[in-house]
């Protein structure tokens, strides 16, 4: 078997059962990506709070580190920023902090983006934001430089052409980053972290937002996505070379970084 037939079956492997977002009782991609902008929505208010509280404020670093490996893009003042699922902009904002580029923010929720555009105002920052779908960007293709998104991908309706549109709207050279959650390769850790998810997160986060439904789907979704070496997979089948991915925090939450070539 020649290598892009390797490729491509390794490939067509891992998307085998995790083809996108699978909400309880969800049947297709329309009602998947239907629900979870709702879901988002109701959560909305209390999002940022609950971000920092369950994460002990980790979720700070982990986007700074971020930024910090995708600093020769944002250091060019020709370069055009998407972060694409930017929910209420904390890392699109971060991304602003350290860029000389022109830094855009994306996501198809509106009460988040209502939330993000107020951080912009009150912080005095310039980071313009539009409502769209991942899968459906309005943007022309090669028109990036750099596309993130944090904690959005395992979200949307279908992997594979969630790869297929940042690709599309990356110029060649241009370079994705995807900051998600994993599965620690530490078999204890793995399992501690498995009944914090369970059993913490959908109680605390459920008194908080009002709805425990949400932070119920949410470490669910995080079980069912990809491992770290699957997901780097699924970029290299997708187009993307010089894929590469660390680990943080024990490997709760990795970053991959692809360049479109």
């Amino acid at each position: 078997m020649n290598a892009p037939a390797k490729t491509e079956l390794a490939f067509t492997r891992a998307l085998r059962s995790d083809m996108g977002t699978t909400p309880a009782g969800i049947d297709n991609e329309q009602q998947a990506a239907t629900w979870v902008r709702g879901m988002f929505g109701r959560i909305a208010p209390r999002y940022d709070l609950l971000n920092h509280l369950l994460s002990m404020n980790i979720d700070r670093y982990w986007r700074a580190r971020t930024v910090a490996r995708v600093s020769s893009v944002l250091a060019n003042p020709e370069a055009r920023v998407l972060d694409v699922c930017c929910g209420t902009g904390d890392l699109m904002m971060a991304l602003e902090t350290r860029a000389s580029a022109h830094v855009y923010g994306s996501d198809f929720c509106h009460p988040m983006l209502v939330a993000a555009r107020r951080k912009v105002e009150r912080g005095h920052f310039h980071s313009a934001l539009f409502e769209s779908d991942a899968l459906r960007l309005p943007l022309a293709n090669a028109s990036l430089d750099l596309v993130t998104i944090a904690f959005g991908f395992r979200n949307l309706a279908n992997y594979q052409a969630g790869f297929e549109e940042l690709r599309r709207v990356l110029k060649l050279g241009g370079l994705a980053a995807i900051l998600e959650f994993s599965t620690p390769p530490n078999r204890a850790l793995a399992r501690l972290y498995s009944f914090y998810s369970r059993a913490v997160l959908p109680t605390i986060g459920g008194l908080i937002s009002g709805s425990k439904e949400a932070y119920s789907y949410l470490p669910e979704s995080v079980r069912k996505f990809p491992g770290a070496e699957d997901l780097a997979e699924q970029m290299r089948g997708a187009g993307f070379a010089n894929v590469r991915f660390e680990r943080m925090t024990a490997g709760i939450v990795a970053l991959h970084l692809g360049q479109r070539l």
